[in-house]
């Protein structure tokens, strides 16, 4: 089987290019997989990508490449939706790239990655592969306008996936997609190759893109609260982003420099995790948890806001990690001392995460999309069912309200042929 797996961008570095590379690379075991990235911004990607699997780049925006000379590169996209945040990324030539692989590429399976993507899919894919749309933002950080555009285009796929329980039941709550299958299958993550934490280390780490989501302005202040009275503890933040400079200077007025450091980005940082004793995560929303998990492979702890969607479905509280309430600074400040404090708590945590973290091997991943595969497969002649029959109430919906539109035009008939007469 030939599965074909459409990204935004594999070059870069994000939890959405991890978990593809990571899933992408446990299905290439048994089936022919490729990777094909939307755009490329460099010679190689950033993350090592297994050798089996087959990268395949659209659009070549490197300086000096053929492609930056195309004008359709600067002409804006047309099929891409413009309510979709990269959009100012896209392009008619990434339209027709991607209808051109789509229309020829000859996959069993082809996968979405992004909203965007996934139009690109419903609109171009061949009824003949299965065709997948996964979610790695939310339904409710969508806007009302794309909203109402992807659930015209996911109505034509096979499958909406999430990341996470919560996701999947807003889809099934708030978009109508009859004959579509929506469930929740989390990302996956590899084991480490390094050894795990062995909780010594005096060191809290937290990833991720420095933006106003994720808070780490709220880290920050909340590790302002344990640095005098910890000295000996430090904060290490790892990513790039725009709120990198005033995330320094909120430092610098904390007097935390040297204590707490942006590290930038690392895309190896699972061994940057096993230095660690604790891993914070401090955001406002998360579609999952790359970071929960990446970290609880490594055997370690972590404390997390409880915002939605993703931390609660994987951090058991109080057994292998801590949750507290999105925004409280104190709060963080408090769970983060208690396991400072308390190192046979740590300790105890951190093999209970690295334990429960299997559950998000590649493997394990894996074998529940073979498994949904062969689902979707096999019911392809019941779902197409149920959407004609779904269109079909819709069709005579539209029919029952003209109803009485149509008996008033009756009655008026007979008295406009009348007076057209005089």
């Amino acid at each position: 089987m030939k599965i074909s797996f459409l990204i935004h961008n594999v070059y870069g570095i994000g939890g959405t290019i991890r978990t593809t590379v990571n899933l992408a690379a446990a299905l290439a075991g048994t089936h022919e997989v490729e990777i094909v990235s939307m755009l490329r911004h460099r010679a190689q990607p950033r993350l090592a990508i297994d050798p089996r699997v087959r990268v395949v780049p659209l659009v070549d925006i490197r300086p000096g490449s053929r492609d930056a000379a195309d004008p359709l590169l600067r002409q804006p996209a047309q099929v891409f939706p413009a309510a979709e945040q990269r959009y100012r990324q896209y392009s008619r030539l990434t339209d027709q790239r991607a209808e051109a692989y789509l229309r020829d590429c000859g996959a069993d399976v082809v996968i979405g990655t992004r909203p965007g993507i996934n139009v690109y899919l419903a609109r171009f894919g061949s009824s003949r592969a299965l065709r997948i749309a996964q979610e790695h933002l939310t339904h409710d950080s969508h806007s009302e306008v794309l909203r109402a555009e992807l659930a015209r285009h996911y109505r034509t796929l096979d499958a909406v996936l999430t990341t996470t329980e919560a996701d999947a039941a807003a889809y099934r709550a708030k978009m109508s997609l009859p004959g579509v299958r929506v469930l929740a299958v989390p990302n996956s993550v590899p084991e480490p190759p390094d050894p795990p934490s062995d909780g010594t280390g005096k060191v809290i780490a937290a990833a991720g893109r420095l933006v106003r989501g994720k808070r780490f302005d709220l880290l920050v202040k909340a590790f302002a609260e344990i640095a005098a009275e910890r000295p000996d503890w430090r904060l290490r933040i790892y990513g790039g982003g725009v709120e990198r400079d005033r995330l320094q200077r909120l430092i610098e007025r904390a007097g935390l420099i040297g204590r707490a450091e942006l590290m930038g980005p690392n895309s190896l940082i699972e061994a940057e995790f096993a230095k660690a004793s604790i891993v914070a995560v401090s955001s406002d929303a998360e579609s999952f948890g790359m970071t929960i998990v990446e970290a609880m492979r490594c055997g370690v702890p972590v404390v997390s806001t409880n915002c939605p969607l993703g931390p609660a479905e994987i951090i058991h509280d109080g057994v292998d990690g801590r949750l507290v309430p999105v925004g409280d600074r104190y709060a963080l400040a408090g769970a983060l001392l208690d396991l400072i404090d308390d190192e046979p708590a740590r300790r105890r945590m951190g093999a209970a995460a690295l334990a429960e973290a299997r559950r998000y091997a590649p493997q394990v991943i894996a074998r529940r999309y073979n498994e949904l595969f062969a689902e979707l497969d096999a019911d392809r002649r019941t779902r197409a069912w149920r959407r004609r029959r779904a269109a079909a109430r819709v069709r005579l919906g539209r029919v029952a309200r003209r109803v009485p539109y149509l008996r008033r035009l009756r009655a008026v008939i007979p008295f406009v042929l009348r007076e057209s007469r005089r």
